[in-house]
């Protein structure tokens, strides 16, 4: 594939000729090179992160400037990136054609040689990453972590000099595996390691066995809260769950639903307790986490917030590098191999790689808005939004709150079905004076797995004749736009005399 049809994957032009795309964690936009020391470090960021394009003769609202000299500009990047980024890269740099202009794109892939820096501020303070649409300067742990994964070492694979064998409960640990485990299963699970003449327990080994792990890891703790008020400062009660890492989940577990509103339901064989909350989305979050934190991070603890209307959990450490929010919604990349073992074998975990696609289908047949998942200062924070827990929802006392939440669960079906409802006027609204691309359509339903929403929101639109193809015969064309029928301006008509 060509260079040139790549960038027009990515980009598109909407009718006004401003870029439809907005700016990511692999994509950036600058007018100009005159002010060249933050696209440097751009292109640092995104060699360190999970590559990128830079894209030069783009305003800020998206207009396309084009470059005035774009031989000379592809001449300027490409010295600058030369002689003030180290180690050497070598990014692919082409001109293209973007509506009536010419734009420079600089295509960083994920580098091997990372972690790259700023040559001017030198390999401690000039490393850069990417987080979100910003790029960030890379504090000593994270510099440390870039380095470690570029040769292929987990921080949970380094011994800790400090343990010994006795700080590890072997018991404890065979009654999670339910297998005996003895020191030759700890070398082989990777929870131990020989070093000259010892064996030491490896930093997964205290995670996984270890009865306070924070003796050695200061971040191996949960710190769980119930969070009340708009802002969520009213701390209403907490709890902070130390031990083996493993063991953690169902503590934190308890914790939830000890604030999540219950219902009992009767049937023919036993009765079955129902939350107001999606209990197996939430605790596949909540295993994520344990299981892709960053244990690296010093003194930043896993966090589990319930607030009135969310639950967030948050873990130290950002996205492996090659990861973004879109790709690890499709597979992920484990962080912690040999503490994920320790999961699936003691049946916490399930299977490997498939927990947030799992997350995301939970929920939505929950008839719950999609979850929130976004890279946060040093960390990963996922937020489930659930119904209001707030103190002044308890209208009618303790059993009218029972039977909400057992109506929440009975009426998911009827939500979606109200969900779509609300979904499709939008989409109408949206194309009522001009078409859109798929790409706006989606933006404006605030969806980012657009495969599975577009069959879920336009195809249903496009059966119904509410909504049509400009282009019918090329369907899949990056010119494709839809719009709005005369079928679909009755609905519109409708829904406003109903109103």
């Amino acid at each position: 594939m060509s260079s040139s049809s790549v960038l027009h994957d990515i980009l598109t032009l909407d009718s006004r000729g401003r870029v439809i795309e907005s700016e990511g964690k692999t994509l950036e936009f600058k007018r100009d090179l005159s002010s060249p020391t933050k696209p440097l470090r751009t292109v640092v960021a995104f060699a360190n992160s999970a590559g990128g394009r830079l894209v030069i003769g783009v305003n800020d609202d998206g207009s396309v400037a084009g470059v005035e000299d774009p031989l000379a500009e592809e001449e300027r990047i490409t010295s600058l990136i030369t002689d003030r980024i180290s180690p050497q890269l070598v990014p692919g740099i082409d001109l293209m054609t973007l509506g009536e202009a010419t734009v420079l794109v600089v295509d960083v892939p994920l580098s091997t040689r990372r972690p790259h820096h700023m040559r001017d501020q030198g390999p401690e303070d000039g490393v850069y990453v990417r987080l979100g649409s910003s790029t960030r300067q890379a504090d000593l742990a994270l510099v440390a972590e870039l380095e470690r994964n570029a040769r292929g070492v987990a921080f949970e694979d380094l011994p800790e000099p400090r343990a010994m064998l006795g700080d590890l409960d072997l018991e404890g640990l065979s009654e999670l595996r339910g297998r005996q485990t003895g020191i030759d299963d700890l070398l082989a699970l990777g929870l131990a390691v020989k070093q000259g003449g010892e064996i030491l327990p490896t930093n997964a080994g205290i995670l996984a066995a270890c009865p306070d792990p924070t003796r050695f890891l200061p971040s191996a703790w949960v710190q769980c809260g119930r969070l009340r008020g708009p802002n969520g400062t009213d701390i209403f009660d907490q709890t902070e769950v130390h031990g083996p890492m493993p063991r953690a989940v169902d503590t934190v577990m308890e914790f939830l639903l000890k604030h999540a509103f219950k219902t009992a339901v009767f049937g023919e064989v036993k009765r079955r307790d129902v939350y107001s909350i999606p209990v197996e989305a939430i605790r596949e979050v909540v295993v994520n986490a344990l299981v892709h934190a960053n244990y690296a991070e010093r003194g930043t603890p896993i966090r589990v917030g319930f607030y009135d209307d969310r639950i967030q959990i948050d873990s130290p450490g950002l996205l492996l590098p090659g990861m973004t929010v879109e790709s690890m919604r499709r597979a992920s990349r484990l962080r912690n191999p040999s503490l994920a073992r320790i999961f699936r074998e003691a049946g916490i975990m399930e299977q490997w790689g498939t927990g947030v696609q799992r997350v995301f289908e939970q929920i939505a047949e929950a008839g719950l808005p999609e979850p929130r998942v976004e890279e946060v200062m040093d960390r990963l924070r996922f937020t489930v939004y659930v119904p209001s827990h707030a103190p002044e929802a308890r209208l009618g006392g303790r059993g009218e709150h029972q039977d909400g939440a057992l109506r929440h669960q009975e009426e998911a079906p009827r939500r979606q079905s109200a969900t779509g409802s609300a979904s499709k006027l939008t989409i109408l609204h949206r194309v009522e004076q001009s078409p859109a691309s798929r790409a706006q359509l989606m933006e404006t339903l605030r969806i980012v797995n657009q495969t599975r929403a577009f069959r879920r929101h336009i195809e249903p639109l496009l059966k119904a004749g509410l909504l049509e193809m400009t282009l019918p015969d090329k369907p899949t064309s990056r010119d494709q736009r839809y719009r709005i029928t005369d079928a679909g301006r009755s609905a519109l008509e409708g829904q406003r005399d109903d109103g």
